[in-house]
């Protein structure tokens, strides 16, 4: 056999070889298909049979907004202690009814302060604040909640006596969180991350009867809080974190000094904390709903009159409630715009009374933002200090080296009204309302009354420049 013949025959022993890999391949594949063919089957019968329709499951894009991520969340964990001092003499079945019962009312504290409680687990019950809506004040708002129940565990105590075997300890720890949503009719959440771990890790360390926080809790709540150095806890990749137990309310912020429960003090700090959240809401749907066409009562504005009013509030040396109705009433007081441009003032305090009772303002705190509101009406007649600080809030920009640009924005907003004719006469009119405008604390005429005598000056070098062309 010549080697032509030979490479031949090699030729096609591979091709055979090549088909024959192909063929047990092809065979390996269908029964793969076959295998999961099966599998899709099965489950489309489990569908049938549980009525599992293709809308009730999610697309995937649809399950990744299900995931939700927190940068400022407080994990806390209330742990039942006292299983050691179970003996056998002891009826089972009422030992745990007086558990369910401890812990109904621990849920009934945990949602009076709108904390989301995830689960409860035998003898644990774990918690978030700052779920699912986002704010600056859950970690007082947990500490709170922890705080009272303490109390309320140490008053069964003493109300039962040696009957009475239950304790609680707590372990709470501030941070980022990512929650997970699931349900239709009924949104559960399930939380995870690091300050999940850390708060677990935390409760174990605290002694019974404790409320344990890390330095990240303790940072932002030891202005309102007695709290108390306690050891260090070892965290992987982080090293030692310092932890810290809370003994109760600063005395100043508390009713009869007892530590207990928050006083008057107490809830305008929480409130001007709580501004924070307030404001972010009202500027977004400002920007969201505000008309295009103001071009001057737009969220600059607002934003401008809110910096002015906490300036010339600290400059007149209001208190911590007054700096808080006049920030309040700064940022809602252009709200009104939304409805309407004339009488905006009124449908402002429409709105006042619509979302300050969501953020614990009182009745009385309300009527007196609305009467600060009203007084922005031109022309402005305030009635007393805090009105006076916000006529001038409202029209600070008058003695503002911006004078000019600012009070041109309005000039465009009321031409595209209507509501004014040329930029000559904006100016003359512009020139008599200045003139006769007068601040009203001292405050603002140190800061301001020199440079508006400027844009006085200003506005009528502008008048006579258009009279000589």
């Amino acid at each position: 056999m010549n080697s032509d013949k030979k490479s031949s025959l090699k030729h096609i022993a591979e091709l055979i070889s090549q088909i024959k890999n192909l063929e047990e391949e092809n065979l390996r594949l269908q029964q793969q298909v076959e295998q999961v063919t099966g599998e899709l089957e099965k489950y489309k019968n489990l569908a049938s049979k549980y009525k599992i329709e293709q809308k009730d499951v999610a697309p995937p894009k649809q399950r990744a907004k299900n995931i939700l991520k927190f940068k400022l969340a407080t994990v806390l964990y209330a742990d039942a202690q006292g299983y050691g001092k179970i003996n056998t003499e002891m009826d089972s079945n009422l030992l745990v009814d007086s558990l369910d019962e401890m812990f109904l009312q621990l849920e009934s504290i945990i949602n009076k302060y709108e904390i989301k409680r995830l689960r409860t687990l035998g003898d644990t019950i774990m918690c978030v604040g700052g779920i699912p809506q986002k704010n600056m004040t859950n970690p007082i708002e947990v500490v709170l909640a922890a705080i009272e129940m303490q109390y309320y565990v140490r008053d069964l105590q003493r109300a039962y006596g040696n009957d009475r075997i239950w304790d609680i300890r707590f372990g709470a720890h501030t941070g980022p969180v990512t929650a997970i949503m699931s349900g239709r009719k009924k949104i559960q959440y399930e939380v995870k991350g690091e300050s999940v771990n850390l708060a677990t890790r935390i409760r174990s360390f605290c002694e019974p009867g404790g409320i344990l926080i890390s330095e990240d809790t303790y940072e932002l709540v030891k202005d309102l809080f007695v709290c108390e150095y306690a050891s260090r806890m070892p965290v992987k990749y982080k090293g030692d974190i310092e932890l810290f137990y809370v003994r109760g309310i600063k005395s100043e912020y508390s009713l009869q000094k007892k530590g207990i429960i928050p006083n008057k003090r107490f809830s305008v700090r929480f409130g001007l904390i709580q501004f924070t959240d307030l404001q972010e809401l009202m500027l977004n749907k400002l920007e969201r709903e505000l008309p295009s066409y103001l071009f001057y009562h737009n969220v600059k504005h607002t934003i401008d009159v809110v910096t002015q009013a906490e300036l010339i509030g600290i400059g007149e040396d209001v208190n911590d409630e007054e700096l808080l109705l006049l920030k309040t009433a700064a940022l809602f007081h252009d709200a009104g715009h939304i409805l309407s441009y004339d009488d905006h003032e009124h449908f402002s305090t429409l709105i006042v009374r619509e979302i300050l009772p969501d953020y614990f303002y009182t009745q009385r705190q309300i009527d007196i933002i609305c009467e600060l509101i009203m007084t922005t009406k031109l022309p402005p007649v305030p009635k007393n200090k805090l009105e006076r600080i916000m006529c001038d809030a409202d029209l600070d920009y008058l003695g503002r080296s911006d004078m000019i640009p600012v009070s041109n924005s309005l000039y465009r907003e009321l031409k595209e009204m209507d509501k004014i004719g040329t930029m000559r006469a904006w100016n003359k009119l512009q020139l008599k309302f200045i003139s006769n405008h007068q601040y009203f604390t001292k405050t603002a005429q140190s800061l301001r009354e020199v440079n508006k005598q400027k844009q006085i000056e200003r506005i009528k070098n502008l008048i006579e420049a258009d009279d000589a062309e």
